[in-house]
């Protein structure tokens, strides 16, 4: 038997698709375990890359976004300085960590890239769980028909969804939590949109 699995929900919001010519401007994790008890969380707001810039259709967006936006500009911090503590509250949880995300492939890219260019390592290894992937097996959909708005209501909880990335990350892993209780439980119906 190895170590417990804990599920580390984690949303990043960047000011552009990808790292690098890019930057991460917060990442906030919220660390599960499979009974959706919620063991800690870490949050932080980076400084941008140097020589990294917006990308322009971002930026839109973000200029919807001016809360969101004020919220991860306030306590800027080296992204080295980040990653390094970030690594190290991994490490500290009781079991290993599981990266868990929607969409993963967004999320993960930021995470995995900052924790090898600042830290040399990532806890994660290569690997990271996307919630819409897995609501997609349960649900016996296709990929692409698979969303929030066609998952079944009892998988949500009551969470705001507010693009500040703590925030997010609670929310998600919560709604991944209920989902993995159902499919361990067995207990989903025929129909599981309901």
């Amino acid at each position: 038997m190895g170590r417990e699995e804990i599920y580390v929900s984690t949303d990043v919001e960047a000011d552009g698709p990808i790292p690098g010519p890019h930057s991460m401007l917060s990442i906030g994790s919220a660390a599960y375990t499979a009974d959706k008890q919620l063991l800690a969380t870490f949050e932080a707001n980076l400084q941008t890359l140097p020589g990294a810039k917006g990308h322009p259709k971002t930026m839109q967006w973000w200029a919807t976004q001016p809360k969101a936006w004020q919220t991860c500009r306030k306590n800027l911090r080296e992204p080295k300085e980040v990653m390094l503590e970030f690594s190290a509250w991994l490490d500290s949880l009781p079991g290993q960590p599981v990266f868990v995300a929607y969409p993963a492939g967004f999320d993960f890219t930021f995470v995995f890239w900052y924790l090898i260019r600042f830290t040399d390592r990532s806890p994660f290894s290569f690997a990271a769980l996307d919630v819409k992937s897995y609501a997609m097996a349960m649900m016996k959909t296709p990929f692409f028909q698979t969303a929030k708005n066609t998952m079944p209501q009892r998988w949500f909880d009551p969470s705001p969804h507010t693009h500040v990335a703590l925030d997010d990350a609670i929310e998600q892993g919560a709604l991944f939590c209920n989902m993995l209780r159902e499919n361990l439980d067995g207990a989903h119906d025929d129909d599981p949109r309901r």
